[in-house]
């Protein structure tokens, strides 16, 4: 799938595009456990590269028992914009060729862009951060470390924000102009403490002053009636809403990044 001509310009945004366009469907993610359909979308002259998920083909998940990965995928769209750091593509819920569906705008990842790797030393070296060791096979384990990076570190937040359970290294999209998006949120904002991630690395570190001043602006706006909870209350439960002012005054007061609950396996599986 090749990246989109363009950004839209601003005459017409990346919403607009994804919202009002026409959907064309190129191929499919044959991989995917899900239906994930590659799309180019066309509005007023501009086109550009999107992925459309309908809701008709996604699978039933016991532990997810109400709304749609489509929804949650939007929801964390939104909370991302609120927190203003932008790591989730334009992303929007629509009407497409097999029925509703969330849409998001194609990201082209720089493949040189290496923000995870297993390394034989036993502990990480200067600008990486320790997740854990990992079998290799051959009765042999390597050290899985991601990047000491300032963007990974505020995905870290988002995804303690809305309770990711499932982000692999294969949902990191690092762009050849240094900005890093993620992707794949379905399985996000259970009212239960699903937290499964491979950015580890700053686990029970206090946050980035960045961090606390996004929470701290973020809490205000959870706030029953603001536009944002109207959104989310789209998307979400009311108990998933709640859940998720709950994560962000448990952050704030903590003041530090979540561990492991041991509850629930800590890192996902594949890991990519």
């Amino acid at each position: 799938m090749s990246a989109p001509e363009r950004i839209p310009p601003r005459s017409v945004t990346a919403l607009d595009l994804l919202t009002k366009g026409e959907l064309t469907v190129r191929g499919r993610v044959r991989e995917a456990s899900n239906a994930v359909l590659l799309c180019s979308v066309s509005y007023e002259g501009e086109t550009a590269s999107c992925v459309y998920k309908p809701v008709a083909g996604e699978r039933p998940l016991w532990d997810f028992p109400d709304g749609t990965l489509a929804q949650r995928e939007v929801a964390a769209y939104e909370i991302s914009q609120a927190l203003g750091w932008t790591l989730v593509p334009p992303t929007v819920l629509r009407d497409g060729p097999y029925g509703q569906g969330m849409v998001q705008l194609w990201i082209e990842a720089d493949p040189s862009a290496a923000l995870l790797a297993l390394v034989e030393e036993e502990e990480p070296g200067d600008g990486w951060k320790a997740v854990g060791f990992a079998d290799v096979g051959e009765g042999r384990t390597a050290l899985l470390v991601h990047a000491d990076d300032e963007r990974l570190r505020r995905l870290a937040v988002l995804d303690a924000v809305i309770n990711n359970g499932d982000r692999k290294g294969g949902h990191l999209l690092p762009t050849a102009d240094g900005v890093l998006y993620a992707i794949d949120h379905g399985v996000t904002f259970n009212v239960d403490d699903k937290l499964r991630t491979l950015l580890w690395g700053w686990a029970g570190e206090p946050l980035a002053p960045e961090a606390l001043e996004a929470l701290t602006a973020l809490a205000p706006a959870l706030a029953d009636g603001g536009p944002l909870v109207t959104r989310l209350a789209e998307l979400l439960t009311a108990a998933e809403v709640d859940s998720v002012r709950a994560r962000v005054a448990a952050l704030i007061a903590s003041g530090r990044h979540p561990v492991p609950s041991g509850e629930w396996p800590a890192i996902p599986w594949p890991p990519v």
